[in-house]
């Protein structure tokens, strides 16, 4: 491989590492989120843990994010608006990613 074509691949890898995060990263938002709805529907324990699954699952509907807070939105029936939701998630995506971060640097060393 020529100096050229192992920089191609180092960039190829990265974008594909980048992506992979962004996707974990949106997963654990949505299921930090789902810890935030089932606490504000009084749900505990294994109630929530199997709520805020529910939550992840409902982001592989279709692309986007809107899917989710159509979801929480229905499910918490007044207790939050739309855009209520939307702000817990984007201050939850840096959460999320914070220990995603965490994470891989524990698992690291």
């Amino acid at each position: 491989m020529t100096a050229f074509e192992d920089r191609e691949k180092a960039f190829e890898n990265k974008f594909a590492h980048d992506a992979q995060m962004q996707f974990r990263a949106e997963m654990r938002r949505n299921k930090l989120l789902g810890y935030w709805a089932a606490e504000l529907k009084g749900l505990e324990g294994a109630e929530a843990e199997d709520y805020a699954r529910s939550v992840v699952q409902s982001d592989l509907e279709e692309a986007g994010h809107e899917d989710v807070v159509r979801k929480v939105l229905r499910d918490l029936n007044g207790r939050a608006d739309a855009d209520q939701i939307r702000a817990k998630m984007a201050g939850l995506l840096p959460v999320a990613k914070s220990q995603l971060f965490t994470e891989v640097q524990n698992s690291e060393s």
